[in-house]
């Protein structure tokens, strides 16, 4: 039986910031029966800032929660069902400017969201793409980065494929249940980074769990263009964790 969808919307210029981190850091935040997904057995958090654009929640759209800004701290997880692993994402937080969007995804489907004031940036000047988000909470946070505006294809194997390719999305409703929901878009094309800058307070923002962030050099940065996407309608699972 075909999920309904839930929501539809563009998600655009996703500028990924990933880190390498102790997979014992995030054990607590383990949704039960997933496992943390590694990379060449590495373990990744990543910061991601997009846009929602043309968002439609139902089929309808809500006047003035078309178009919003994201910026999101989530790591990667597996489950399994009927003999295949399904590859999907966690969040520590979303951040969104709606207070209606954190109501809404916290109350009736317990995220993690917080409303904050945010604001974004992309222009393209000669061979440079920039694109930028800021977010506030005591002070301004800002993830900014500069692209080649030609964009290039996922290579298959490689970590920037690992990080754009999963499909469901896991929350941790308590010790034993867990919701997941799927997410459905076509491979994204990648911009090469030139550079980027990351002035974050992760320890404000995310908590003091994640404050080292702050000092930490990203193995990697990229934008992805992203696309169009449909998010299905979820299901609660009661389940018993597993970890690797």
């Amino acid at each position: 039986m075909t999920s309904s969808t839930f929501l539809r919307a563009g998600w655009r210029k996703l500028a990924m910031a990933n880190y390498v981190v102790n997979p014992e850091l995030l054990l607590p935040f383990v949704p039960a029966k997933t496992a943390l997904d590694l990379w060449n057995n590495t373990c990744y958090v990543s910061l991601v800032g997009f846009m929602f654009i043309n968002t439609r929640v139902l089929g309808i759209k809500v006047p003035f929660h078309t178009h919003f800004e994201e910026v999101n701290l989530r790591f990667y997880v597996r489950y399994h069902e009927q003999g295949e692993w399904k590859r999907g994402v966690v969040f520590i937080k979303e951040i969104v400017p709606k207070h209606a969007l954190t109501f809404v995804a916290n109350t009736l489907y317990g995220e993690h969201y917080e409303t904050m004031p945010m604001q974004h940036e992309w222009k393209t000047k000669g061979d440079t793409l920039h694109v930028e988000y800021r977010w506030k909470k005591s002070t301004w946070n800002t993830f900014a980065l500069q692209a080649n505006p030609q964009p290039t294809s996922l290579e298959t194997g490689s970590e920037t494929e690992f990080i754009t390719e999963h499909y469901w999305g896991y929350t941790r409703i308590n010790a034993t249940k867990t919701s997941e929901y799927q997410v459905e878009h076509p491979p994204w094309e990648i911009y090469p980074t030139t550079n980027y800058n990351i002035d974050v307070d992760f320890g404000i923002v995310y908590g003091k769990e994640f404050a080292f962030l702050s000092k930490e050099k990203p193995v990697s940065v990229f934008l992805a263009e992203g696309s169009e996407i449909q998010v299905k309608a979820g299901k609660k699972h009661l389940m018993f964790r597993v970890c690797i």
